[in-house]
Protein backbone atom coordinates (compact mmCIF):
# COMPACT_ATOMS: atom_id res chain seq x y z
CA UNK A 1 0.00 0.00 0.00
CA UNK A 2 1.35 3.12 -1.23
CA UNK A 3 1.10 6.01 1.70
CA UNK A 4 -1.03 8.80 -0.09
CA UNK A 5 -0.20 12.57 0.28
CA UNK A 6 -2.44 14.19 2.89
CA UNK A 7 -2.47 17.57 0.96
CA UNK A 8 -3.59 15.15 -1.91
CA UNK A 9 -6.23 13.33 0.31
CA UNK A 10 -8.08 16.67 0.68
CA UNK A 11 -8.25 18.12 -3.04
CA UNK A 12 -9.87 14.57 -4.27
CA UNK A 13 -12.02 15.40 -1.44
CA UNK A 14 -12.83 18.76 -2.39
CA UNK A 15 -13.24 17.45 -6.19
CA UNK A 16 -15.67 14.76 -5.53
CA UNK A 17 -17.79 17.38 -3.73
CA UNK A 18 -17.67 19.87 -6.17
CA UNK A 19 -20.65 18.79 -8.77
CA UNK A 20 -22.84 18.85 -5.35
CA UNK A 21 -22.01 21.90 -4.65
CA UNK A 22 -23.22 22.80 -8.22
CA UNK A 23 -26.07 21.58 -8.46
CA UNK A 24 -27.34 23.09 -5.02
CA UNK A 25 -26.07 26.74 -6.40
CA UNK A 26 -28.71 25.51 -9.35
CA UNK A 27 -31.34 24.78 -7.43
CA UNK A 28 -30.84 28.36 -5.38
CA UNK A 29 -33.76 31.04 -6.22
CA UNK A 30 -33.24 34.74 -6.30
CA UNK A 31 -35.84 36.36 -4.29
CA UNK A 32 -37.49 39.81 -4.34
CA UNK A 33 -36.36 41.90 -1.50
CA UNK A 34 -40.00 41.44 -0.12
CA UNK A 35 -39.54 37.75 0.67
CA UNK A 36 -37.23 35.71 4.12
CA UNK A 37 -34.29 33.61 3.79
CA UNK A 38 -34.80 31.15 1.28
CA UNK A 39 -33.59 28.64 3.85
CA UNK A 40 -35.96 29.16 6.32
CA UNK A 41 -38.88 26.02 5.44
CA UNK A 42 -42.12 25.75 7.86
CA UNK A 43 -44.01 22.54 8.46
CA UNK A 44 -47.29 23.45 8.47
CA UNK A 45 -50.19 21.73 10.35
CA UNK A 46 -54.02 22.96 9.75
CA UNK A 47 -57.20 22.62 12.14
CA UNK A 48 -60.58 23.03 11.54
CA UNK A 49 -63.03 24.13 13.93
CA UNK A 50 -60.77 27.31 15.29
CA UNK A 51 -62.59 30.41 16.28
CA UNK A 52 -62.10 33.41 13.51
CA UNK A 53 -59.05 35.75 14.00
CA UNK A 54 -59.70 38.41 16.83
CA UNK A 55 -59.52 41.83 15.62
CA UNK A 56 -56.27 44.37 15.33
CA UNK A 57 -55.52 45.57 18.28
CA UNK A 58 -56.29 49.82 18.48
CA UNK A 59 -53.59 51.10 15.97
CA UNK A 60 -52.57 48.09 14.18
CA UNK A 61 -53.94 46.29 10.98
CA UNK A 62 -54.43 43.12 10.34
CA UNK A 63 -53.51 40.73 7.16
CA UNK A 64 -55.41 37.44 6.69
CA UNK A 65 -53.15 35.28 4.41
CA UNK A 66 -55.21 32.68 2.83
CA UNK A 67 -53.76 29.63 0.14
CA UNK A 68 -56.80 28.46 -2.11
CA UNK A 69 -56.54 24.80 -3.61
CA UNK A 70 -58.37 24.17 -6.89
CA UNK A 71 -59.09 20.61 -7.46
CA UNK A 72 -57.83 19.47 -10.62
CA UNK A 73 -58.08 15.61 -11.57
CA UNK A 74 -55.57 15.94 -14.41
CA UNK A 75 -53.16 17.03 -12.14
CA UNK A 76 -51.25 13.62 -12.07
CA UNK A 77 -48.66 13.18 -9.22
CA UNK A 78 -50.29 16.47 -7.37
CA UNK A 79 -50.22 16.17 -3.54
CA UNK A 80 -52.86 18.70 -3.32
CA UNK A 81 -53.64 18.11 0.36
CA UNK A 82 -49.22 18.70 1.24
CA UNK A 83 -49.09 22.22 -0.84
CA UNK A 84 -47.33 24.14 0.97
CA UNK A 85 -46.45 28.22 0.64
CA UNK A 86 -44.98 30.47 2.25
CA UNK A 87 -45.64 34.61 3.04
CA UNK A 88 -43.15 37.28 3.67
CA UNK A 89 -44.03 40.66 4.56
CA UNK A 90 -41.24 43.37 4.19
CA UNK A 91 -38.29 41.28 3.94
CA UNK A 92 -39.23 38.51 6.21
CA UNK A 93 -41.26 35.40 6.04
CA UNK A 94 -44.19 35.73 8.63
CA UNK A 95 -45.47 32.47 8.45
CA UNK A 96 -47.04 29.54 5.87
CA UNK A 97 -50.10 27.74 4.75
CA UNK A 98 -51.28 24.09 3.19
CA UNK A 99 -53.89 23.42 1.36
CA UNK A 100 -57.20 25.18 2.23
CA UNK A 101 -56.68 27.01 5.04
CA UNK A 102 -55.45 30.54 6.72
CA UNK A 103 -53.84 32.40 9.09
CA UNK A 104 -53.32 36.00 10.32
CA UNK A 105 -50.99 39.11 11.57
CA UNK A 106 -51.14 42.26 13.13
CA UNK A 107 -49.02 45.02 11.12
CA UNK A 108 -48.34 48.91 12.10
CA UNK A 109 -50.05 51.71 9.65
CA UNK A 110 -48.18 52.37 6.63
CA UNK A 111 -46.49 50.64 3.33
CA UNK A 112 -46.22 47.10 3.11
CA UNK A 113 -44.67 44.97 0.52
CA UNK A 114 -45.78 41.00 0.75
CA UNK A 115 -44.23 37.78 -0.95
CA UNK A 116 -45.73 34.52 -1.55
CA UNK A 117 -43.29 31.07 -2.61
CA UNK A 118 -44.21 27.37 -3.39
CA UNK A 119 -42.13 25.95 -1.04
CA UNK A 120 -41.96 23.27 -3.02
CA UNK A 121 -38.79 21.07 -3.91
CA UNK A 122 -39.18 21.08 -7.19
CA UNK A 123 -36.93 23.88 -8.55
CA UNK A 124 -39.84 24.97 -11.69
CA UNK A 125 -42.48 25.56 -8.34
CA UNK A 126 -40.17 27.28 -6.15
CA UNK A 127 -39.89 29.87 -9.20
CA UNK A 128 -43.31 30.74 -8.86
CA UNK A 129 -43.51 33.99 -6.61
CA UNK A 130 -46.24 36.51 -6.17
CA UNK A 131 -45.31 40.11 -4.83
CA UNK A 132 -48.12 42.75 -3.85
CA UNK A 133 -47.78 46.14 -1.89
CA UNK A 134 -50.59 48.02 0.29
CA UNK A 135 -50.95 50.76 2.52
CA UNK A 136 -52.56 49.48 5.70
CA UNK A 137 -54.59 51.72 7.50
CA UNK A 138 -55.51 51.19 11.54
CA UNK A 139 -58.50 49.41 12.61
CA UNK A 140 -58.89 47.57 9.03
CA UNK A 141 -58.15 43.83 7.76
CA UNK A 142 -57.03 43.03 4.75
CA UNK A 143 -57.50 39.55 2.76
CA UNK A 144 -55.14 37.76 0.36
CA UNK A 145 -55.39 34.65 -1.16
CA UNK A 146 -53.14 33.47 -2.90
CA UNK A 147 -54.91 30.98 -5.56
CA UNK A 148 -53.17 27.44 -6.33
CA UNK A 149 -53.96 25.49 -9.57
CA UNK A 150 -51.50 22.54 -9.68
CA UNK A 151 -52.28 21.41 -12.88
CA UNK A 152 -51.50 25.10 -14.50
CA UNK A 153 -48.46 25.32 -12.67
CA UNK A 154 -47.58 22.06 -13.80
CA UNK A 155 -48.24 23.48 -17.19
CA UNK A 156 -46.46 26.72 -17.28
CA UNK A 157 -43.02 26.94 -18.23
CA UNK A 158 -40.24 29.09 -16.43
CA UNK A 159 -40.20 30.99 -13.50
CA UNK A 160 -43.51 33.02 -12.68
CA UNK A 161 -43.70 36.28 -11.13
CA UNK A 162 -47.19 37.40 -10.42
CA UNK A 163 -48.88 40.41 -8.95
CA UNK A 164 -52.62 40.05 -8.97
CA UNK A 165 -53.81 38.63 -12.07
CA UNK A 166 -51.02 40.00 -13.89
CA UNK A 167 -48.73 37.89 -15.80
CA UNK A 168 -46.28 35.30 -14.30
CA UNK A 169 -47.63 31.44 -13.96
CA UNK A 170 -51.41 31.41 -14.17
CA UNK A 171 -51.68 28.92 -11.54
CA UNK A 172 -50.00 30.72 -8.87
CA UNK A 173 -52.35 34.06 -8.46
CA UNK A 174 -52.16 36.69 -5.65
CA UNK A 175 -55.25 38.50 -5.20
CA UNK A 176 -56.97 40.74 -2.82
CA UNK A 177 -60.30 40.01 -1.71
CA UNK A 178 -62.95 41.65 -0.22
CA UNK A 179 -64.65 41.40 2.84
CA UNK A 180 -67.09 39.29 2.39
CA UNK A 181 -65.09 36.87 0.32
CA UNK A 182 -62.18 37.20 3.29
CA UNK A 183 -64.81 36.33 5.83
CA UNK A 184 -66.31 33.44 4.04
CA UNK A 185 -62.69 31.73 3.48
CA UNK A 186 -61.62 31.81 7.12
CA UNK A 187 -65.54 30.34 8.03
CA UNK A 188 -64.63 27.59 5.47
CA UNK A 189 -60.90 27.01 5.96
CA UNK A 190 -58.68 25.78 8.42
CA UNK A 191 -56.56 27.52 10.52
CA UNK A 192 -52.36 27.01 9.82
CA UNK A 193 -50.33 26.70 12.40
CA UNK A 194 -46.43 25.95 12.13
CA UNK A 195 -43.02 26.01 13.26
CA UNK A 196 -39.49 26.59 11.19
CA UNK A 197 -37.68 23.57 10.29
Amino acid sequence: MIPMNPKFAVLLLCASLLPAVQARAKDKIILPDACGDDSATFEVKAEEGQPAPTPPPEGKAQIVFIETMSKNDGCHGCDQTRQTTRFGVDGAWVGANRSNSYFAMNVDPGVHHMCVQDQSRVKKFRADIALDSFTAEPGTVYYYEINLDLLLMDMASGPGRSSGSKGGNPGFVLSQLGEDDGKYRVKAWKLATWKTK
